[in-house]
């Protein structure tokens, strides 16, 4: 169950636009990058990251704007004469682009630099609760309703095993309706925070994060209404309150909640990506949450070290990454447009899409070495916020995506670590691995060749 990175050629298109030779610019990391920019991968136009090389001087990382006739917009992960810093910058006008990229590539102080991509999540709409058959993600062989290829979280229900007691799933998405009626009673609250009192108590840069912290927006507001009903529907599959007569009820019916949100009306960035994925890593070493995973439900950008070295810090924190493979149909192990979910760190879970009838979905990408393992993805009913009589209301709809796949794994790791509470990262993911049943539309198409399976968690 080995991962694969592989490496393509930069194309000749590109280098001829370059004046640059083959040998010039060889390399996988560069290659991967420039490979993004040439396919028209959408990002901020004119920004940049840039990382230091460790052991660069703080006086030739604060010169370098400067003679670039750039603007240094902030520092992600801040320099300190030994380790080198990472920074967005913005080229002035007139600079070109890519020359520019590949010249900073090229620079000794330089460790590596790379566009500001866009994401986006990874949904779409579908038409129209678990006693009325529409749950079909939950279900299993021995449920009433029944339906084999669920995730058999009702058969793990009926033995009793419901709660994920103080296990903590962070949302890197956009918002999620944390007051809605069947997610309040989990929304995970930030225990070094005063709300409300103006002041940054816990001392990680962000006043009043009480319920985490909106990156796209710069500020602590986490949900801000209709538009944030992708983040609330993740929220519902992993942790919808179950047994409360109400809507849906996710796979753990008590986890903790907790949101980073980076995706906005236009898609999210590389450089809130970054440090949506460092806050999560942050607020469980700062405070020592039992915080087992994060639901990365987006995609989209092309490749970046900068996001790559943000989940493996995570890695380094034993917080699973768990991404969905994307909505194009894409073979991830030869078209490298599967990003996030087709890096190589060893704490990414990524997830493709299954319809009810035990069909790969037809939108989901796939990939025997870099998608892992099929989930629950097509007609998902979860929660989502609604507007009525002018007034935002708790609401439930029905959405297909790898997106929706994503969050019944998230839901699975929170399961799996409740009972198995002295697991590392690694132990969670071999656990889901380990239990997927075999199922034909997912043999050669992922590492596990199956579904997920959680009735034994």
């Amino acid at each position: 169950m080995s991962r694969t990175f592989r490496r393509a050629a930069l194309t000749g298109a590109v280098l001829v636009s370059l004046g640059l030779s083959s040998t010039a610019v060889a390399g996988g990391r560069l290659d991967l990058v420039m490979k993004g920019l040439n396919a028209g991968t959408p990002h901020v136009p004119g920004e940049l990251l840039v990382k230091f090389r460790d052991g660069t001087s703080l006086d030739q990382q604060a010169a370098l704007p400067g003679k670039l006739g750039a603007q240094k917009l902030e520092t992600l992960s801040r320099g300190n004469g030994k380790q080198g810093e990472l920074a967005l910058l913005r080229l002035g006008g007139g600079r070109d682009f890519a020359s520019t990229l590949v010249a900073l590539n090229r620079h000794p102080a330089i460790e590596y630099a790379e566009p500001n991509w866009v994401y986006q999540h990874s949904a779409t709409s579908n038409d129209p609760y678990y006693t009325n058959g529409s749950l079909w993600g939950m279900y299993g062989d021995a449920t009433s309703p029944a339906n084999q290829y669920g995730s058999r979280a009702g058969e793990a229900w009926a033995k009793g095993h419901t709660s994920c007691g103080d296990v903590w799933v962070g949302i890197i998405d956009e918002g999620y309706m944390y007051t809605h009626d069947d997610l309040a009673a989990n929304a995970g609250v930030n225990p070094g925070e005063i709300p409300g009192n103006g002041i940054d108590d816990d001392g990680n840069g962000y006043v009043d994060d009480v319920y985490g912290w909106d990156f796209d927006g710069g500020d602590n507001s986490v949900f801000d209404g209709v538009d944030d009903d992708h983040g609330t529907h993740v929220a519902g599959t992993i942790g919808g309150v179950g047994g409360n007569g109400t809507g849906v009820a996710g796979v753990c019916w008590s986890v903790k909640l907790f949101g980073a949100k980076f995706l906005g009306k236009r898609g999210g960035t590389t450089a809130n990506a970054v440090k949506a994925v460092d806050y999560m890593t942050d607020m469980k070493t700062r405070h020592g949450l039992n915080l087992v995973a994060t639901n990365n439900s987006w995609g989209g950008g092309g490749f970046s070290q900068a996001l790559q070295d943000a989940i493996e810090r995570a890695n380094q924190a034993n917080i699973l990454f768990i991404a969905a493979a994307g909505n194009s149909s894409y073979d991830c192990d030869s078209s490298q447009n599967c990003y996030p979910a087709e890096y190589p760190n060893s704490n990414i879970v990524a997830v493709a899409s299954i319809t009810s009838s035990g069909a790969m979905s037809s939108f989901s990408s796939y990939g025997a070495n870099t998608v892992d393992i099929c989930a629950p993805g097509s007609a998902i009913y979860s929660t989502v916020p609604r507007r009525q009589q002018g007034q935002v209301v708790s609401g439930y709809a029905s959405y297909s995506g790898t997106s929706m796949a994503t969050p019944h794994v998230a839901g699975a790791a929170a399961l799996y670590k409740s009972s198995h509470p002295g697991a590392s990262a690694a132990d969670v993911k071999a656990g889901i691995m380990g239990s997927a049943v075999t199922t034909a539309s997912c043999q050669g198409k992922v590492v596990s060749n199956g579904r997920l399976n959680v009735s034994g968690f």
